[in-house]
């Protein structure tokens, strides 16, 4: 047992010691009293010859969240990393944490089809069989994307995707779904291919959580796409597994709190179940925000299924990421986010979350939209503006833009250059999300003269991670490893959950045995013997 000191001298000492028992979190924890007086203790043998104030269970990471979400998708904790598009969330980030037990979602999102093939190819051999998820980004500009999309991931076998950006159901979701059902021979339906949705809004939400639609089912059976067969299995299952509430995160986000969204999207989820009676219910998670295990141990508290996170495994080693992005995002604050006009919606006026420390991009990209608003071609630009565009933004003239675009979509989408010639304010929208297009790559590139016009995906929880880690061994990005990051979120997930447990029950303990701090992990390595 730790007991509490009387001497200055000692309360360091004493701090550290109780630290070290709540840390043990595969055991019951006592908060006991005897004649020395009040301590903590994880020995049942010495709670049992004191008096015992109070007492909590064992809290090991793996008790957080929901049991089914590890035992359907084959993971250690209710933890994954979320997709970060144009590759960032790279395969050696998706192996790393494959092989390691967690799940992790392929960034696909904006990458030609030559190199998701490739990348998934490298991702099945390398994980042996082990789970992951690929990212499919709802690309309304770039349907052809879409399709090219399902189609690597139904070649390769991938058995889960992680479904973003939606603003309803597409043919390309509904058909990678319904590909995936079957009866096993007791007449039960097996659901081969997991969907995880990512969801900011009830009536998107809504969608995933129902049956796909009859009709776009009849089209894909029409289109010989799936059988009669998985059409009518279809009907009898929810879109998605698991509905991930997005709240504040980098990227496409409606920066909505957790706290309103995760019950919200909890409520809607018990309604529709109580309603058509699933055999399984849709398991809820949580993303936006989750850069500290206490952030961690917030969500589950609301009833999170699962945690993801995003913006922190950007800064990581595995990340597809130049060292200069890397180390601006090491050093963000909460408060080094701006909203700016998106590549893939920039018509529509959607935005995404950037990092506009370091970079002036955010700027740049809003005012891009507001001469694309107030114009109706290229031609129709003030001269003086447009010159300043050219020379400011572009580096070069619009018309030599334009040709760029050609050559790009000549490739990658024929058919966005022909409704471009047939409508001005197209081509004008086309030429201008070159600029935001590009402005991702040039931050992975670490391009030297494009430093000011960095697009870096990031939300709030990135600035919450830095300042969690100060003084610590993952303050350095080289130390931060995408497995050392998801060990401490949810080892110190359960940490917090434990301290809440013992505030509850009146305990309050010394501030500085209170807060998780992260140590470097003890290395282990598997021994033929062991694989076997």
């Amino acid at each position: 047992m730790v007991n509490r000191m009387h001497t200055a001298r000692d309360i360091a000492r004493e701090s550290t010691d109780v630290y070290r028992e709540l840390l043990q979190l595969d055991r019951p924890c006592f908060v006991v009293r005897d004649e020395h007086g009040i301590g903590v203790t994880t020995d049942p043998t010495s709670a049992r010859t004191t008096q015992v104030l109070a007492s909590v269970p064992a809290l090991p990471p793996e008790s957080l969240g929901e049991r089914g979400f590890l035992s359907t998708h084959r993971v250690r904790t209710a933890y994954a990393t979320g997709a970060m598009a144009n590759g960032i969330a790279s395969a050696d980030m998706v192996i790393a944490l494959s092989n390691a037990g967690y799940l992790s979602s392929f960034g696909a999102g904006g990458l030609a089809p030559d190199r998701i093939d490739e990348a998934l190819g490298r991702i099945k051999r390398d994980t042996s069989g082990k789970p992951f998820a690929a990212n499919l980004i709802h690309s309304p500009n770039e349907l052809a994307l879409e399709r090219a999309a399902v189609q690597l991931f139904l070649r390769h076998q991938v058995h889960c995707v992680e479904a973003s950006a939606f603003l309803d159901l597409t043919p390309q979701v509904v058909h990678y779904r319904a590909a995936g059902l079957s009866r096993d021979g007791n007449g039960r339906i097996v659901v081969g291919h997991r969907v995880i949705a990512k969801v900011s809004r009830a009536e998107v939400a809504e969608r995933f959580l129902r049956p796909a639609p009859q009709a776009m089912l009849g089209q894909l059976v029409a289109d010989r796409a799936i059988t009669e067969e998985q059409a009518e299995l279809a009907l009898q299952v929810p879109m998605a597994d698991d509905l991930t509430a997005e709240a504040d995160s980098g990227g496409h986000t409606d920066r909505r709190p957790l706290v309103v969204l995760l019950p919200q999207i909890i409520a809607l989820r018990d309604r529709i179940q109580r309603e058509l009676g699933y055999l399984h219910s849709v398991r809820v998670g949580a993303a936006g925000g989750i850069g500290t295990p206490v952030a961690a141990a917030a969500a589950f508290g609301l009833g999170a299924a699962y945690a993801v996170t995003g913006s922190i495994n950007q800064a990581c080693v595995e990340a597809n990421q130049s060292a200069v992005v890397k180390d601006l995002l090491a050093t963000a604050e909460e408060t080094d986010c701006a909203m700016a006009p998106s590549a893939d919606m920039f018509e529509m006026g959607v935005d995404v979350q950037v990092l506009k420390r370091g970079t002036m991009f955010a700027g740049r990209a809003k005012r891009l939209y507001e001469v694309y608003r107030a114009n109706d071609s290229i031609e129709s630009i003030p001269v003086t503006e447009r010159a300043e565009l050219e020379d400011r933004v572009f580096h070069r003239p619009l018309s030599a833009v334009w040709q760029d675009c050609e050559r790009f979509f000549a490739e990658r989408d024929p058919d966005q250059i022909q409704r471009a010639h047939d409508t001005p304010k197209r081509r004008m929208a086309l030429v201008f999300r070159w600029y935001l297009g590009l402005s991702s790559g040039w931050g992975i590139q670490g391009t030297p003269d494009r430093v000011a016009d960095y697009q870096i995906w990031c939300g709030p929880a990135m600035g919450a991670f830095n300042q969690w880690v100060t003084a610590t061994y993952l303050a350095a990005p080289a130390n931060r490893t995408v497995v050392d990051v998801a060990t401490h979120i949810m080892r110190g997930a359960a940490f917090a959950s434990r301290i809440n447990q013992l505030r509850l029950a009146g305990v309050r303990l010394p501030a500085d045995c209170s807060s998780y701090r992260p140590t470097p992990l003890v290395k282990h390595t598997v021994h033929r013997e062991e694989q076997q």
